[in-house]
């Protein structure tokens, strides 16, 4: 119990928890006004109805900062429920409720959504304290009581859960991307290798005729200069990419030969057409990339898009820019992300295609269907 105590109180904060929006205060807003009118038109024999609608208003605008603050939030409605029990101890009543009050429950939500192990701590001690207060000092009957500790118990039990989801959510995007990263890195091996290799066999070369041909020795050098200034272009390509101890899945010799291969390839279900422009000289780090992409966009088209006929591969230069689409002709309901699982697909693609300094995109295509285009800065090989 102490560690789980420990574990708690240490929590960290969720990394997604983002401003209100326009959205939120239009919301707010709206809740302001049926407050006023709950008390003015729809019960005016609430006890103590216009000190329920001051201390309703005075916190309502802290569900602005559930997200960011929402011990904030806690703390605000704490203080001013206390105030309302403490006029009502001393004029020997209890204030009513309003109805409208039930947006409170966003309160123990949003702690167990949003708040750090301390706030979250704090926060519900807090509004515990005087929820608990107020159903035992207002003249409720036992299934009333029972009822109200129910539901806050679920509000808080629903934000822990859409919080351990998006959690999950999280460590699962993570770890796409740190498998993107290792097969990239797996790639960048060995074209490095490559090139180490040419410059050994070139420098063993070199210095075999240095003393009797000078000239070829100069020309030997040339080369070990042209392939180390390679070498360094693919490495600086990659950025913070992980190395692991399995054995390296190698990528094809020639990437973007095979990529046309996908034709031949594709098996039952749609036609894959592939176009490949005459005037493409990659790099074997750039030309492996162009061909996962194209074999992920392809293998996500033929299992997401409905009654397609047609997956098309097309790959082009644009300037300094090599660009590659994989577009097909089916339906997507709903617009169903192109990736498999819950779209861990389209973010692999992404993070290889950022990881090169490029850029990915993928939605339906303005004629329907999917469409996937990829921007990769074009480097000579």
């Amino acid at each position: 119990m102490l560690t789980l105590a420990r574990s708690v109180w240490h929590l960290p904060a969720p990394a997604d928890a983002r401003p209100a929006t326009r959205w939120d205060a239009a919301a707010v807003a709206v809740i302001a006004v049926l407050a006023v009118l709950e008390v003015a038109v729809w019960r005016p024999d609430l006890a103590w109805r216009w000190v329920s609608l001051a201390v309703f208003l005075a916190w309502l605008p802290t569900l602005l900062v559930r997200r960011t603050r929402p011990l904030v939030m806690a703390g605000v409605f704490a203080l001013v429920a206390t105030a309302s029990l403490a006029v009502g101890w001393l004029q020997g009543t209890t204030p009513e409720d309003l109805g409208t009050a039930i947006v409170g429950l966003l309160i123990p939500y949003s702690l167990t959504r949003w708040a750090g192990g301390r706030d979250l701590v704090v926060g519900l001690g807090l509004f515990l304290l005087v929820a608990v207060t107020s159903l035992v000092t207002q003249p409720l009957v036992p299934a009333d009581r029972i009822g109200g500790s129910a539901v806050i118990v679920a509000a808080a039990a629903t934000g822990a859960a859409v919080r351990a989801r998006s959690l999950l959510h999280t460590r699962q995007l993570d770890d796409v991307r740190r498998g993107e990263r290792e097969r990239l890195a797996r790639d960048l091996h060995d074209t490095v290798a490559h090139h180490l290799t040419a410059i050994a066999i070139t420098a063993q070369a070199g210095l075999a005729v240095a003393d009797r041909q000078p000239t070829a020795a100069r020309d030997a050098l040339r080369r070990i200069d042209e392939e180390a200034t390679r070498t360094l272009a693919e490495t600086r390509k990659v950025l913070q990419v992980l190395r692991t101890e399995e054995a390296p899945d190698r990528p094809p010799d020639r990437p973007l030969d095979d990529l046309a291969g996908l034709a031949a390839s594709a098996g039952p279900g749609p036609a894959v057409e592939v176009a490949l422009a005459d005037d493409l000289d990659l790099s074997a780090t750039l030309a492996a990339a162009v061909h996962r992409i194209a074999q992920e966009a392809v293998a996500n088209a033929r299992r997401h898009a409905v009654d397609a006929t047609t997956v098309r591969v097309d790959v082009r230069r644009r300037l300094d820019l090599v660009e590659l689409t994989v577009t097909d002709d089916g339906r997507h309901p709903g617009h169903p992300r192109a990736g498999s699982g819950d779209g861990f697909g389209v973010v692999g693609m992404t993070e290889r295609a950022e990881l090169l300094g490029g850029r990915l995109s993928a939605g339906p295509a303005a004629g329907g269907g999917w469409r996937v285009s990829a921007l990769l800065p074009a480097e000579p090989r």
